[in-house]
């Protein structure tokens, strides 16, 4: 990836402000979340918590949690939930400022959702702000992918599902291979795909292999 193309990336997503604003990526995932996302939901870097009020209209979706670990994205996500902001009727949705999965129960949810930084960053030209931190999934575009599928499983009903959108900029087979070492079944994973002139962007069904 060029650095015009990063900056062109950014500049699209708002690099200039502090939290990350809904884009082509998070339509992505509220789809996929409407096609899959059953009972209680997570969805991991909420940003903006677009996405998790979305889920709340979701028809097979209970209850939503949205988590950050920016504070700008859980005030901005948490004035979303008490505003009430969808154009229709759902339940409403909690806001927790977490690393990841890290402060949650084990087996607390159905479905864990997560839009990840993906941006592959040269560490020499990463920014030192929140914006940085919601964009930039460094050298890889994985950095933060890795962790989160290590750690995912923990939190997940036996029967849940997580639902990772995957950039192409990160390595698509990259990601479904390290979810299979992980315990991950990644067969027929794909939910929603939409192609762009700079990306291509999929939101993977991750289900726990059998005997994990």
């Amino acid at each position: 990836m060029t650095d015009g193309s990063r900056d062109d990336l950014a500049a699209r997503r708002g690099a200039e402000r502090k939290v990350y604003e809904p884009a082509e990526d998070s339509g992505v995932l509220a789809d996929a979340i409407a096609e899959r996302g059953r009972g209680r939901l997570l969805e991991v870097g909420t940003g903006s918590g677009w996405v998790a009020e979305q889920a709340t209209t979701a028809d097979a979706v209970t209850e939503v949690v949205a988590s950050d670990r920016s504070p700008y994205a859980c005030r901005a996500a948490r004035e979303r939930a008490r505003a009430g902001g969808g154009a229709r009727a759902g339940p409403s949705f909690g806001v927790v400022r977490a690393d990841l999965v890290a402060p949650f129960a084990d087996s607390a949810f159905d479905t864990v959702a997560f839009n990840p930084p993906y941006l592959p960053t040269d560490p020499e030209n990463e920014w030192d702000d929140w914006m940085e931190r919601a964009l930039s999934g460094g050298e890889s575009g994985r950095e933060l992918i890795e962790p989160f599928v290590e750690s995912v499983g923990r939190v997940l009903a036996p029967d849940g599902v997580v639902l990772l959108l995957v950039s192409s900029l990160a390595g698509y087979d990259a990601v479904l291979e390290y979810a299979a070492g992980c315990g991950f079944d990644t067969d027929d994973p794909v939910v929603v795909e939409e192609s762009y002139p700079f990306e291509t962007l999929s939101v993977v069904a991750l289900t726990p292999s059998s005997g994990e």
